[in-house]
Order: C-alpha cells, then sequence, then structure tokens
C-alpha cells in the first residue's frame, strides 16, 4: 500500500490588515491575534510532523505562538499584491480592484496574478506527494485558497468564494495519484462554556 502525506494547513493569526482589509504587507499579528492563538487547542500530530511557514512576520509569529518549530519557505508566501500591499482596498481604482478580482491573470498591480500563485501552490504540493509523513504548514488564507483548488481541480476563477478565516485548518491527504480534501471532527478552538439560556430558544 502507498504511503499517505497527511498535510495540515493553517491561516495565521489575524493582523491589522485583515481587520481593517487592506492589502497584506509585511506586518506582524495584531494584539487581538496574538490573543485568539491562546484559545487553540493542539494540532494532531504537532509532535511528529515537519513544521513549514511562509517566509513572512505574521507567519513565523503564528507557529512560534502556537509552539511549533518552523522551517521558513518561500513556497508558501503570501500572494503578491506588488504596489497595492499595505494599500487599503479602497484606496485602489475600483476598475483595476474588479479586474483583480475577476481576471485570474491579471497582474497590472506588478506583483503575482491567482494563476502564478496556483501555479507555485501546484509545484510545492508535488514536492510533497511522496513524503508519507504528517505536514504541518503555517501559511496564508491565499496559500491555503490555492491549495484546495489544486485539491479539487476546481476554475481558478473559484478562488474568491472560500473564504478561510485566521487560524482555519484544512487537512489535506495524498494517496496515489490525487491529494484530497479531507474534513474533521477535531475542534480546533476551545470556546468558554456558557451557562446562559440560549438566545435562539
Amino acid at each position: 500500500m502507498s504511503a499517505v502525506t497527511r498535510l495540515t494547513l493553517v491561516a495565521h493569526a489575524v493582523t491589522d490588515a485583515v481587520r481593517h482589509a487592506r492589502f497584506p504587507a509585511d506586518e506582524p499579528l495584531d494584539p487581538l491575534g496574538l490573543r485568539s492563538i491562546a484559545t487553540v487547542g493542539a494540532l494532531p500530530g504537532a509532535d511528529r510532523a515537519a513544521v513549514y511557514c511562509g517566509p513572512e512576520t505574521r507567519t513565523r509569529q503564528t507557529a512560534q505562538s502556537l509552539g511549533l518549530s518552523a522551517t521558513p519557505d518561500d513556497a508558501l508566501r503570501d500572494l503578491d499584491c506588488g504596489h497595492w500591499a499595505g494599500l487599503p482596498m479602497t484606496a485602489t481604482d475600483p476598475a483595476d480592484l474588479t479586474a483583480w478580482l475577476t481576471d485570474p491573470t491579471y497582474r497590472a498591480h506588478g506583483g503575482e496574478s491567482l494563476t502564478d500563485l496556483l501555479a507555485r501552490t501546484h509545484t510545492w504540493l508535488t514536492t510533497l506527494e511522496n513524503r508519507g509523513d504528517p505536514i504541518i504548514a503555517i501559511t496564508h488564507p491565499a496559500v491555503a485558497r490555492a491549495a484546495i483548488l489544486t485539491t479539487l481541480d476546481a476554475p481558478a476563477k473559484s478562488f474568491w468564494r472560500i473564504d478561510i478565516p485566521p487560524l482555519t485548518t484544512i487537512t489535506l491527504h495524498h494517496r496515489p495519484p490525487a491529494w484530497t480534501l479531507r474534513t474533521t471532527p477535531h475542534p480546533v478552538i476551545r470556546r468558554p462554556c456558557s451557562t446562559a439560556p440560549d438566545a435562539g430558544g
């Protein structure tokens, strides 16, 4: 039987850019992001997994705050938004923003297109196929979306229809010849119990 590679993707914790709808730059987690990590339960298999992270401050901080010793991997870097990096979305020309959201090949901002990101992510996933060991990757929502689309052979135009909140985990399994998206009942966030009546009745 062929070895199964288990890959757990973890989206980094929240940053100021996430909360204020700015194009990402290399910024640290904000105080809310750091506090939110304290509510995260243990990742399955973390003690025996190879752990990687994007090279940015926010992914490295997330890994460190989760108690993981991660190796930075440039393949896990965020989508490059070119000269839009750090700007509010409202600061871009509406026509350019619409083109970016609807045309997967758009790269007039001087960065990567979605098709560039998908190709990069596909190449990275290919390097993991025969590992046969658990892997954890602390990365970005954009990379997680690209990994899901690659796994499902979904079109690039579906990219923005996948919502990846901060600290989301996605599990992919590879058994030749393909990757599989796997759901899990493992609770990622431990929420405090409440004795208050359910407002919904």
